[in-house]
């Protein structure tokens, strides 16, 4: 059998419907139940900065970044990433961060947050963000509260109420 490459290409409006059924195969009905699904209720994720990841023309991975706000400075959220669970462990969902926090630093956004597992995302730049510095609108285990710096000093005097913009 040959191999097939992994194409990662920005998100467009097309690829709405297969991101909702990876996502479902991914983490399930009870997702929508989650403080950060809550976040990005409301709000679209930025397709300049959300990227798909492909083997041939099957869509095998996603990631979104939404914008948000930390306090008063504007951020962006990351997630939902997913990776379908035939294709995990391959190096795609950390793929598919780097382009997105790449594509970020780009456009001059400074810093991402998200909700996740400190020992895979600390690879990427993610750090814990220290208890009572954000809060969330609803339950979440603040030790897996966790930002990325995209520029050097990007966290300094940030604390609130993370919310839609």
């Amino acid at each position: 059998m040959t191999d097939l490459p992994l194409v990662i290409t920005p998100e467009s409006a097309a690829d709405s419907q297969a991101i909702e059924k990876l996502n479902d195969r991914a983490f399930g009905p009870g997702r929508f139940a989650r403080t950060a699904y809550r976040l990005r209720e409301r709000v679209l994720p930025d397709l300049a900065l959300s990227f798909v990841a492909r083997v041939g023309t099957f869509l095998v991975g996603s990631n979104r970044l939404t914008p948000v706000l930390c306090g008063g400075t504007q951020g962006l959220l990351l997630g939902p990433l997913a990776v379908d669970p035939a294709f995990r462990s391959r190096g795609i969902g950390e793929a598919l961060v780097e382009r997105s926090l790449a594509a970020a630093r780009e456009a001059g956004h400074k810093l991402v947050i998200l909700v996740g597992d400190e020992p895979y995302y600390a690879r990427m730049g993610f750090r814990r963000v220290p208890v009572g510095r954000l809060s969330l609108p609803g339950p979440v285990d603040l030790q897996r509260l966790l930002y990325c710096e995209l520029f050097p000093g990007a966290f300094e005097g940030v604390s609130g109420a993370v919310r839609s913009p």
